[in-house]
C-alpha cells in the first residue's frame, strides 16, 4: 500500500519550547531536531528518554540551542546512537554553541549534564551535507532520500525534504522569506504540493517591520545611548542571528569611523569568526561576488574587538561601548554578568534582538510594561580554603584508598620469591593435586626477564609484547599510499575541531579551575533602571508569509498562534490540518496517494507514456484487484475504457508567464491578481492552481494560448 507516515511531537507543540519531533516513515524513525532550552530542564526530555535508543537518523535544521541543545546529553546519557545529518555550518556553529554553553556554566557552577568531551562526541558523529545534495539512506532506510535546502534564517539553516517513492515530506521550521545582508531567501515556495508539510506557527501573529525603517531605528537608539555616555548590551547567541547584526554594525562603524569600542564577547568568538570567514559559499550572492571581484571578506570585522574574557573587555579604553555578549537568555554567560553591572545605570541600554525563551530572565525583561524589580539567582565558584580544603583533601584521600582496596580485592596477588616459583609446573605435577592444597595453575606470559626480582605486591611481573606484523622490504616498512592522501572536502571540519581543542586546552590550563572549589548561590533583587528595548532581528517569516503556504501539520508555536494559523489554513488553504500535542501520535498516511501497482503485459502494451522531468506519465485504465503482499494488481477493463479529460501537469507562476510574454513582444500587466494581455485576454489561476486563459478569439488569443500550453505537459 502507500507509505506510512506518523508524527509524534516530543517537545515544542502548542508552546514556544525547544523543538524535537519523532517522524516515522514506514519502519524508519527520524528525530527532527533535538532541542533544549537555556535552563537545561531535564524534565523536558522525558518524552525523548524512551524513544532515543530506537532512533535511526537525526535531522538538524538550525545551530541554536532550541534545535540541537539536547544532542550531547541524549548521545551521552539517553542512548541515542543514530547518525546525525546536517549541513557543514550547523555542525561547526552548533559545536561552538554548545561549547559556549558548557564553558559558561562550568565557570560559575559544577555543571555535569554534559562535558566538552560529550560535545565533541556528539558532533563527531555527524554526516555533513551540502544544499540540494540528494542523500539516499542505506540499510533500514533503503528507498528514502533526504535533501537539505536553505531555510535562510541562520547560516546553514535547513529545510529538510524526505522523499519515499514519489511522495515528499517537507520539514520547514524557522525559515525566512526575505533576502538579508548575509543570506538569501528561503526556497520553500519552490516546492510543489508535498504530500506532508510540517511547519511552525511561531510567528503567525506577528508581522515584520520594514527593514530600512527598522535598521535606522536600531542605529538611532544605539547612537543616542552612546552620546549620553551610556553602554549598550546586546544579548546574543554565538551561532545565531549575531552574524546579521554584527555585519551591519561593523559596516556602519567602518563607514562613519566611529571610535566607540564595538565588542563581540563570548568564549568561542575566535572559532566562530574564523569559520564564518571561510564559509562565504553558504551566504548570499552579493557576498560571493564581492569576494570574487575584490577579494573583500565582509566578516573580517575590522571595527569589532573580539574578546573571550572579562579581563580583555576591561583592558579596553574607558568610556561608552557596545557589547554583543552571550547568552541571549541572560541565564548565564557574559551577558548576564554585564546586565547585573549595567542595569542600575539609567544611561545604559539593554537591546534585545529576538524573543527570549520562556522561563528565562530575558523573557521577564521583555514584557510590557517592563518589570520594576526582578529576582536573579547568582552562582559563583569560590576556592576552598582552611578547614574546608582540609576536609576535602581528607575525603579525596579516603576515596582513593577505597578505590585501591577495591582493585586489590578484584585481582588477588600471587607472591613469588624467585623465578622458579613462577615457572609453569610439569604436566604430572599439575595433574596430581596434593592433599589439602589447591591444584597448581599453569601461567602463561609474553616475556620473562631472567634475574628480574618480582615484588611481593606485583600482580603481573610480565612486560607485554606486541607482534609487529607489518611487512618490510629492503627499504623498510611497506606502506599503503592511500593512507597518506589528503581528502578534499566541501568544508574542512578539522580546523573547527582544532579550534575546539584549543579552547579545551586553555580551559584545562587554568589553574584556578583545577583547584578544589565550591559553588556559592545567592538570590538578589535587581531594579532595572536601564532602558529595555526589543527590536525584531529574528529573521523569521511573518504571519502574512506563513499563511501563503500549504500547511498540513503545525508545530512549535503558542497555543494561540497555532489555533489562529490552523483556522486560516482550514478556511483558505487546505481542508486537512493537524496540530498534535506533545506525546500525541498523528497518523498522516491518509494524506498520501502513492500506491504500488503491478501492471500486466496486456495493460503495458496499450499505455502511451509522456516525459515529465525525471518521470514518465500516462493514463492507465483498469480495475484494482485484491492485495498481493505490497503490490496491488491492476486488471484490464472489460470493454472500451471511458474517455477522459485532458490534464495539464506542471506548475507555472503568473509572474514567470508575464516574463515569457514580454520576450515574445506581448504586453501584459497585473490587475487584481489577473494577468491582462493585449486588449481583451486574461490569464488567471483556477481553483486547481493551474493557469487558464479567457477572452475573445483572435490571433493574440491563440498566440497566448499556445505559449501557455507550451509551459505545461499535456496528458
Amino acid at each position: 500500500m502507500g507509505t506510512s507516515v506518523q508524527l509524534t511531537p516530543l517537545a515544542g507543540a502548542h508552546s514556544e519550547g525547544p523543538l524535537c519531533y519523532l517522524l516515522q516513515v514506514d519502519d524508519f524513525r527520524f528525530l527532527l531536531d533535538c532541542g533544549w532550552n537555556d535552563v537545561f530542564d531535564v524534565s523536558l526530555l522525558q518524552p525523548l528518554v524512551s524513544v532515543a535508543p530506537t532512533i535511526d537518523a537525526v535531522l538538524l535544521s538550525h545551530s541554536d540551542t532550541l534545535h540541537l541543545g539536547a544532542l550531547p546529553y541524549a548521545i551521552a546519557k539517553l542512548g541515542l546512537n543514530a547518525t546525525v545529518y546536517c549541513t557543514h555550518p550547523i555542525r561547526s556553529m552548533g559545536h561552538m554553541q554548545m561549547y559556549d554553553h558548557c564553558l559558561s556554566r562550568t565557570a560559575v557552577s559544577h555543571f555535569d549534564l554534559f562535558s566538552l568531551d560529550d560535545v565533541d562526541t556528539a558532533f563527531s558523529n555527524t554526516c555533513p551535507l551540502k544544499y540540494s545534495q540528494h542523500f539516499p539512506l542505506q540499510g533500514k532506510g533503503q528507498g528514502i532520500i533526504i535533501t537539505p535546502f536553505p531555510a535562510a534564517r541562520l547560516l546553514g539553516g535547513t529545510i529538510w525534504k524526505i522523499t519515499k517513492d514519489t511522495e515528499d515530506i517537507i520539514y520547514a521550521v524557522d525559515f525566512n522569506h526575505r533576502k538579508e545582508r548575509h543570506l538569501n531567501a528561503t526556497v520553500l515556495e519552490s516546492f510543489t504540493r508535498p504530500a506532508v508539510l510540517i511547519t511552525d506557527a511561531y510567528n503567525a501573529l506577528n508581522s515584520q517591520p520594514v527593514r530600512r525603517q527598522r535598521d535606522q531605528e536600531f542605529l538611532d537608539i544605539i547612537l543616542r545611548t552612546l552620546r549620553s555616555s551610556g553602554n549598550v548590551l546586546l544579548p546574543v547567541e554565538p551561532s545565531g542571528r549575531v552574524l546579521e547584526i554584527i555585519l551591519y554594525l561593523d559596516q556602519h562603524w567602518s563607514q562613519h569611523r566611529i571610535n566607540v569600542p564595538l565588542v563581540f564577547l563570548t568564549y568561542v568568538v575566535g572559532s566562530v569568526t574564523d569559520f564564518v570567514k571561510s564559509s562565504l559559499e553558504w551566504m548570499n550572492d552579493a557576498i560571493g561576488k564581492a569576494f570574487e571581484q575584490n577579494r573583500e571578506n565582509p566578516f573580517a570585522l575590522r571595527s569589532v574587538k573580539l574578546c573571550t574574557s572579562r579581563k580583555q573587555l576591561e583592558e579596553l579604553p574607558p568610556g561608552p561601548r557596545v557589547v554583543l555578549a552571550s547568552m541571549a537568555s541572560l541565564e548565564t554567560g557574559f551577558a548576564k554578568e554585564l546586565f547585573l553591572e549595567w542595569a542600575v545605570d539609567p544611561k545604559n541600554l539593554v537591546l534585545f534582538t529576538e524573543r527570549a525563551q520562556v522561563g528565562t530572565l530575558a523573557r521577564q525583561l521583555q514584557v510590557e510594561p517592563p518589570p520594576k524589580i526582578v529576582k536573579i539567582t547568582i552562582s559563583k565558584k569560590v576556592l576552598l580554603v582552611g578547614e574546608e580544603l582540609e576536609a576535602y583533601e581528607r575525603e579525596q584521600s579516603r576515596l582513593r584508598e577505597e578505590a585501591r582496596n577495591a582493585a586489590s580485592q578484584q585481582e588477588p596477588v600471587q607472591p613469588a620469591s624467585s623465578s622458579d616459583d613462577l615457572m609453569p609446573s610439569s604436566p604430572d605435577e599439575s595433574s596430581t593435586p596434593s592433599e589439602g592444597k589447591q591444584q597448581a595453575v599453569t601461567v602463561h606470559h609474553d616475556i620473562f626477564i631472567d634475574g628480574f626480582t618480582v615484588p611481593a605486591d606485583t600482580v603481573a611481573p610480565m612486560f607485554p609484547v606486541y607482534d609487529d606484523s607489518n611487512e618490510r622490504d629492503e627499504y623498510g616498512e611497506i606502506i599503503n599510499p592511500d593512507d597518506f592522501v589528503i581528502k578534499e572536502e566541501f568544508m574542512d571540519y578539522s580546523q573547527t575541531q582544532a579550534n575546539a581543542n584549543n579552547i579545551k586546552l586553555e580551559t584545562e590550563g587554568d589553574t584556578s579551575a583545577e583547584k578544589p572549589s565550591k559553588v556559592v548561590t545567592t538570590d538578589t533583587a535587581v531594579v532595572p533602571l536601564c532602558a529595555l528595548t526589543f527590536m525584531d532581528f529574528e529573521g523569521r517569516a511573518d504571519g502574512r508569509s506563513i499563511k501563503s503556504i500549504l500547511a498540513h501539520v503545525l508545530i512549535h508555536g503558542s497555543a494561540e498562534s497555532t489555533e489562529h494559523l490552523k483556522q486560516h489554513c482550514l478556511k483558505n488553504v487546505c481542508p486537512f490540518v493537524y496540530t498534535p500535542r506533545v506525546g500525541e501520535n498523528m497518523n498522516v498516511t491518509s494524506d498520501l496517494n502513492a500506491y504500488k501497482l503491478r501492471l500486466t503485459e496486456r495493460i503495458m502494451s496499450s499505455v502511451l507514456f509522456r516525459k515529465l522531468g525525471d518521470y514518465e506519465l500516462a493514463w492507465v485504465d483498469g480495475e484494482i484487484g485484491q492485495n498481493e503482499e505490497d503490490l496491488l494488481p491492476l486488471l484490464p477493463l472489460d470493454g472500451t475504457p471511458p474517455p477522459h479529460k485532458t490534464v495539464f501537469v506542471g506548475d507555472l507562476r503568473l509572474a514567470d508567464f508575464k516574463q515569457l510574454l514580454a520576450t515574445k513582444g506581448i504586453q501584459a500587466e497585473f490587475a487584481g491578481g489577473v494577468l491582462r494581455c493585449a486588449d481583451n485576454i486574461a490569464v488567471r489561476k483556477s481553483g486547481g492552481q493551474q493557469l487558464v486563459i479567457e477572452g475573445s478569439l483572435s490571433d493574440d488569443y491563440y498566440k497566448v494560448r499556445e505559449l501557455l500550453y507550451s509551459q505545461y505537459h499535456i496528458v
